[in-house]
């Protein structure tokens, strides 16, 4: 095995502490006669616990070995495979090293442990070509990269030589992508500094706009400028504002459900953050998707001056705003930042023209082209919420009269009418579902 990957090239950057370069030096150490058998087997069985490990992060199942390999080439970042992830199957000289590296790892994929086990006395490889997984929550494992890299896998199987191989692979990174930003859907800011600045978010909500009840002329707004922005026309930065508990977060996380398999992605960032902004960017920018960075509840402090660094990405600056990225924000204050009346006044003990810090203030809003307005229901809007979502669950068998007197009692003990607070209610029925006591 040693002597496959030492020749690699264009594949040659993948972590020399990975599985794969350490299972190659075990096999050299094996085929030069040079090692305490027993050393030999400990070794093994390191990385075969490391493997599983892999395995159960990203939900493998049957042949591992050939799923580690299919995820090795999935999330490869070089050059070869950023420009595959826009263009796909391509013409140059560098071709000539790819399909020498896809060479190597057809012959890895076909690779014979069986010497390895008989000289060690061992059946571990066995086990791991041929593994029967244990069915899991999806809530374990990242489902995201587990389907991917398993179709690739199962693809990679049937390929005849290098080729095949070849087509197979760059025809992913078009569809798919290339590494974690191509295989996710939603990212945070990460705090591990050993890291990209960028950290998956492994378990994402699978909501669709049509779940939210009502709210229609804000979600078509919100979907024409989404719409907009993914297929590479003009679009703004968008501000959701209003009543808490209105669908204005959810309302965000259905458009990146909707439009994940068309390029988007979303990067969840918080005001602390901000001054990250610029390595996000950074990364990002280019990149063959459409980013929208996520901001939920989003206000400041008059004290507070994050927003400078928020102000500065969005317009302003030596380097513009890259094309893909845009900045979606969810608030309960339109104009974002805390007034007071002395706000009001040009007069103040420690400021000459207060004004002008106000006009700097409100300009942060104003940075966003789109504003949305989200404002609680009124009465009969908030029960067409309550009866909607309840009758999408058979097991409730209140009438819509009961509903309602039922839904009546519970917001005003739980925070009025909103899209929150039927929700609740409707959860809490379907708790009592069943009981004798209900």
């Amino acid at each position: 095995m040693y002597h496959l990957t030492s020749k690699l090239v264009i594949y040659k950057n993948i972590n020399e502490d990975s599985i794969l370069f350490r299972l190659a030096a075990i096999c050299q150490q094996l085929d030069n006669g040079n090692y305490v058998r027993e050393d030999l087997i400990s070794d093994i069985y390191i990385e075969i616990n490391r493997l599983l490990d892999l395995s159960t992060q990203y939900g493998f199942d049957k042949n591992l070995w050939h799923n580690y390999l299919a995820f090795i080439l999935a999330m490869a970042q070089n050059p070869f495979t950023i420009v595959s992830e826009k263009v796909g199957t391509n013409t140059g000289t560098v071709n000539k090293f790819v399909k020498n590296d896809y060479k190597i790892f057809k012959q890895l994929f076909d690779y014979d442990f069986s010497k390895l086990e008989n000289e060690l006395g061992i059946d571990c490889f066995s086990i791991i070509t041929d593994y029967d997984a244990v069915v899991k929550s999806e809530q374990i494992f990242n489902k995201n990269v587990s389907e991917k890299v398993q179709q690739l896998s199962n693809s990679i199987e049937q390929a005849k030589d290098e080729k095949e191989l070849y087509k197979i692979v760059t025809d992913f990174y078009k569809l798919h992508g290339v590494g974690d930003i191509g295989l996710n859907k939603a990212f945070r800011v990460s705090t591990d500094g050993n890291s990209s600045i960028l950290c998956p978010i492994t378990t994402t909500s699978d909501i669709k706009l049509e779940d939210l009840v009502g709210y229609e002329s804000q979600k078509k707004e919100l979907l024409q400028n989404t719409e907009a922005f993914v297929i590479g026309r003009k679009a703004n930065n968008v501000l959701l504002y209003g009543d808490a508990g209105t669908g204005k977060s959810a309302s965000i996380k259905a458009v990146l459900n909707q439009y994940y398999d068309q390029g988007l992605r979303m990067i969840e960032v918080y005001k602390h953050e901000f001054k990250e902004l610029p390595k996000i960017i950074d990364v990002i920018k280019n990149r063959n998707y459409r980013f929208i960075i996520y901001m939920d509840d989003l206000s400041f402090e008059e004290f507070e001056i994050e927003y400078k660094y928020l102000k500065a990405v969005i317009e302003g600056g030596l380097e513009s705003k890259p094309e893909n990225v845009l900045i979606y924000a969810t608030s309960n204050r339109r104009h974002l930042i805390r007034e007071t009346w002395s706000d009001r006044s040009d007069m103040s003990e420690d400021e000459l023209h207060r004004s002008d810090t106000v006009n700097e203030k409100v300009s942060l809003a104003e940075r966003f082209g789109v504003k949305i307005g989200y404002y609680n229901p009124q009465r009969k809007d908030f029960f067409n919420i309550v009866t909607t979502l309840a009758r999408r669950h058979p097991e409730i068998k209140l009438t819509d009269e009961e509903l309602e007197s039922l839904a009546n009692k519970w917001e005003i003990r739980h925070g009025g009418m909103s899209g929150r607070t039927a929700q609740q209610f409707i959860d809490s029925l379907l708790g009592t579902v069943g009981n004798p006591d209900d």
